[in-house]
């Protein structure tokens, strides 16, 4: 997807926050602009309809060219970008990409234990999943997990500057009512 000015950004996020929901992210291919938005509760398909309605109208005014605007929420692997979407999903499990390699890996999965520091300075803190451990491709020389081995998870701290790109891992829970 392409880059959106900063002043585009700006003006669909006044306009999302003013009628109660995150912005999430805007993108642009061509003609199309993408708008994703959240919110604590989730968000419908008559949110999404709600800010549709509220950016055609606003675009006009603005001088905004597009050919198509599509509004949906993130997803169940929402992406964090900022500081407080990381603070917002503290204690959820998250794919995360570095630019420069922590305990040489750049691919980290793991749970989000904290964000500490000042803004544009932050640190985040991952316990890292078992999934993401290197494992011997010999299921006899295979370590132990920590849970049974009683090993501490490891915790590995970076900073918010050397995420790529970051998605939250989806829990799906297909038990109905159980």
């Amino acid at each position: 997807m392409g880059k959106v000015p900063t002043e585009l950004n700006a003006l669909v996020e006044r306009t999302v926050e003013g009628l109660g929901y995150e912005l999430v992210d805007v993108e642009r291919l061509g003609g199309l602009l993408r708008v994703s938005i959240d919110a604590a509760s989730g968000v419908r398909i008559d949110d999404c309809e709600r800010v549709s309605h509220q950016l055609t109208h606003l675009f006009p005014v603005e001088g905004v060219h597009y050919e198509r605007l599509e509004v949906s929420s993130p997803g169940l692997d929402r992406p964090l970008r900022r500081a407080k979407d990381f603070e917002r999903f503290i204690g959820a499990e998250a794919n995360i990409h570095l630019l420069a390699p922590v305990e040489g890996r750049k691919r980290l999965r793991g749970k989000l234990l904290e964000v500490r520091g000042t803004a544009g300075e932050e640190e985040i803190f991952l316990q890292l999943s078992e999934a993401v451990a290197p494992q011997p491709r010999s299921p006899s020389k295979r370590k132990p997990s920590a849970a049974k081995s009683g090993e501490t998870p490891k915790v590995v701290q970076f900073a918010l500057a050397d995420v790529d790109k970051a998605r939250l891992v989806p829990e799906l829970d297909f038990r109905s009512g159980r």
